[in-house]
């Protein structure tokens, strides 16, 4: 599997794992000094990242399109746009910039960015 492919594929299991609240994968995806900056403006750091995660998931229906992988060496950081629908019925849009890391073979997260209109 080239560089490229494994980042899809990761894109593809956060994106999965946001939707599904899967503490488990975000745990084996994410380095230890990850940060998110959340829709709200908040900065939270690994801890709190997998924290929020473990709570119910009030959107529906979350994908990912306009997905861009861009790869410098060891560093890619990917840029994207989802779709979801709110817990009240509405369907809405955001967009994210996941920056990964290379480390001993293995991409990890080591930062997110996450808007939602």
């Amino acid at each position: 599997m080239t560089d490229h492919e494994a980042l899809s594929a990761l894109n593809t299991d956060y994106i999965n794992s946001v939707q599904n609240g899967d503490v488990k994968r975000f745990d084996e995806i994410l380095a230890g000094e990850f940060y998110a900056s959340n829709p709200d403006g908040s900065l939270v750091d690994r801890a709190g990242f997998l924290a929020q995660t473990a709570k119910p998931v009030t959107i529906k229906g979350l994908k990912a399109d306009q997905v861009m992988i861009r790869m410098f060496g060891d560093v890619a950081i990917i840029h994207g746009r989802t779709t979801y629908t709110t817990a009240e019925g509405r369907v809405a849009q955001g967009r994210y910039t996941d920056v990964w890391a290379k480390r001993g073979g293995k991409w990890l997260a080591v930062s997110a960015h996450v808007t939602r209109g």
